[in-house]
């Protein structure tokens, strides 16, 4: 189970309006990560790189999904 909830971030920053709104929201989750102990941050860590690689997943999914269509 995930401890962090990546999602949230990551959906209230594309959603964002402004660049101003997505610095404020990348300095939430800086200042959430620098209030937390070592070992959490490195749960952290593992926790994001496992949200991204999943996001990354599913954007090259969408891709080959419309390249595929193009055909």
């Amino acid at each position: 189970m995930s401890q962090f909830n990546f999602k949230s971030y990551h959906v209230r920053s594309m959603n964002a309006s402004t660049e101003e709104e997505k610095a404020r929201i990348n300095q939430e989750l800086k200042e959430v990560y620098a209030s937390l102990s070592s070992e959490e941050q490195a749960i952290f860590n593992a926790e994001l790189q496992t949200f991204l690689i999943k996001e990354l997943g599913a954007i090259q999914s969408m891709v080959q999904a419309a390249k595929d269509e193009e055909v």
